[in-house]
């Protein structure tokens, strides 16, 4: 083992600067660039004057690792690290931020270095590193590269490891884009079957949605009960799993009583759930339940929307996560723009939809079962590869 100060020194500290009011200033890096993944997010990089001289060295070169040193959450570990492989003497690095550099490349090949920390990273290896000052949570940096180890490997095979490791993750993010595209591909037949559901060029009828609803069911609050045994309760459904427009169930070992099972609200096949309570952003998105687990349960920030005979629940919800239909959803929730936002059942049920003839609604369903049956395969592979990732980095780095 080797420590990591040996391999980089200590981590370079960032440059902020001010702001740019020229329109010349040099882009520079900051958490909000740092993905889960461990890749530079460009999108919304920031320029910003900096008048310090003497900083050539720390212009990000091509095998630099970035480390998080301010941020993180109570559920989200400071230190995350991203690799960044893009043009030499063109970027800088925040103050929330530290620079690793590999002093010497032909013993320490900096991919293999970056591989080892976002290992650790992901184990949870930074939290004894944290402390908390006004909420943020900081990494103590120096202590952390002084005493992190990274496994010794001859140079030819830490590039073999890595080229490896590269090569799977490419393969996720080629299944990830084929779940996107066929997502997308269901976005497309609904257009060119009812149009702009705003515009509404083929004049279908408007109605408000309480006409096409049978009920909305509440979820309900849950206390957990730490001596139930796993299995024998039902789990709790996490927000997450309506949150993004398609039903992504998850395990959650937070265990209900037996009372609390026979008062609470169930999930099934063909249920229709609607985040009434989220950020903003991701307020009022709709997810249809395809497959479910037994005995899992619906919480309170969720409600469940059941149609009547004029309604489908599939061309429900692909009208609600409609993108020129989103607006509308969100402009009747309630709640501050930083705070959570929350969608009241009477205010749902008031907004005006189109509602096109049930016959042309089921168009929907023979798409979506097709494109549904290939979603599945690919999540498949998609979860055997991420599996096969997860288990080679453990191979790897412990």
């Amino acid at each position: 083992m080797a420590k990591l100060v040996e391999i980089t020194g200590k981590a370079m500290s960032g440059e902020w600067g001010f702001d740019d009011e020229t329109g010349n200033g040099i882009p520079v890096l900051r958490t909000t660039n740092f993905t889960n993944e461990g890749v530079v997010d460009y999108k919304n990089v920031v320029t910003r004057t900096i008048i310090k001289k003497n900083i050539d060295e720390k212009y990000l070169r091509p095998g630099d690792v970035i480390i998080e040193k301010s941020g993180g959450s109570d559920k989200q570990p400071v230190g995350r690290v991203v690799y960044f492989n893009g043009p030499e003497k063109t970027y800088l690095f925040n103050n929330f931020t530290g620079l690793l550099r590999v002093k010497d490349q032909t013993l320490w090949f900096p991919k293999y270095i970056f591989y080892s920390l976002y290992g650790n990273y992901r184990r949870g290896g930074t939290r004894a590193f944290e402390n908390k000052t006004t909420g943020l949570h900081n990494l103590k940096v120096d202590d952390y590269v002084s005493r992190y180890e990274i496994t010794e490997l001859d140079h030819k095979k830490q590039i073999e490891v890595c080229e490896y490791l590269d090569k799977i993750y490419k393969v996720i993010k080629l299944r990830e884009e084929e779940l996107q595209k066929l997502d997308d591909l269901i976005k497309a037949r609904f257009v060119e079957l009812f149009g702009d559901p705003i515009k509404n060029p083929k004049g279908w009828d408007v109605v408000k949605l309480s006409e096409c609803l049978e009920r909305i069911d509440n979820g309900k609050s849950f206390t957990c009960d730490s001596n139930a045994r796993e299995g024998a309760f039902p789990a709790i459904l996490k927000l997450s799993a309506a949150t993004y427009g398609d039903y992504r169930p998850y395990e959650n070992k937070a265990l209900l009583d037996e009372k609390q099972f026979v008062e609470s609200v169930e999930v099934h096949r063909g249920d229709l759930l609607f985040t009434r309570k989220n950020t903003p952003d991701l307020v009022g998105m709709a997810a249809y339940v395809f497959e479910t687990p037994e005995k899992l349960m619906m919480p309170d920030l969720i409600f469940r929307l059941v149609t009547n005979e004029r309604m489908t629940p599939i061309f429900l919800w692909q009208l609600i996560n409609n993108r020129e239909f989103r607006p509308v959803i969100q402009g009747i929730s309630g709640g501050s723009a930083k705070s959570m936002s929350n969608i009241s059942k009477e205010r749902l049920k008031n907004i005006e939809i189109i509602c096109p003839t049930i016959s042309e609604q089921k168009k929907l369903e023979g798409v979506l079962d097709q494109v549904n049956k290939s979603k599945v395969k690919v999540q498949k592979a998609l979860d055997e590869t991420q599996k096969l990732f997860d288990s080679l980095m453990q191979q790897y780095f412990g």
